[in-house]
């Protein structure tokens, strides 16, 4: 629904800032690496930005790079891992750490991430290895590829299983869980359903 906010950080506190736009006031939820990020407050910025919405609560997260929401995005399709950890475990390491530590499966620096379990993190490298590209997981100036297709696509699939009677939620859990960078819709919704059928 937003893809990004342009606006005025009013307010900034641990995990959170208000970010004001056309005089209405944004509380979104970010990652110790995006906060920082932020010099002075009463600056205009832009926040990558994600809507969470659930039956009880619709939650806003923000991100300084569009890589560092990619991966927010990836880290959500591993089972057990919602926007509250993938954000917590973006605070804790950074992009570029996280996508050497997958790509090398490294579970022991996985597992010093506060809040992220032996289990979870066994998970986390068994459903994302193949997912991000190791020759950028590179420590100093680099960027990190997800692999990932684009984001019209995703929302073309995900309007696609909302269609056939998917809730939006486990629509967007499905799509990211299967798609990766060169599918087209065709493929996305081909492998979703054929997941669902197993």
């Amino acid at each position: 629904m937003y893809s990004y906010i342009i606006g005025v950080i009013t307010q900034k506190e641990q995990g959170k800032v208000t970010l004001e736009n056309n005089g209405i006031g944004y509380e979104i939820n970010v990652s110790n690496q995006t906060l920082e990020s932020f010099t002075f407050e009463n600056e205009p910025v832009k926040l990558h930005t994600y809507l969470n919405v659930r039956e009880d609560e619709m939650s806003l997260y923000g991100f300084s790079s569009i890589e560092e929401k990619n991966m927010f995005l990836l880290l959500t399709t591993v089972s057990g891992i919602g926007p509250k950890m993938a954000i917590s475990i973006l605070s804790e390491i950074s992009i570029s750490g996280l996508t050497q530590a997958i790509a090398s499966e490294d579970i022991k620096t996985l597992c010093k991430i506060k809040g992220l379990g032996k289990k979870t993190a066994e998970r986390l490298l068994l459903e994302l290895k193949d997912k991000v590209n190791p020759l950028q997981a590179i420590a100093f100036g680099g960027t990190v590829e997800i692999n990932m297709p684009d984001e019209n696509i995703i929302d073309d699939a995900i309007t696609t299983l909302i269609g056939l009677g998917i809730s939006k939620n486990e629509a967007y859990r499905l799509v990211k869980q299967v798609a990766t960078k060169d599918m087209q819709l065709e493929d996305i919704i081909t492998n979703v359903l054929r997941g669902m059928s197993r």
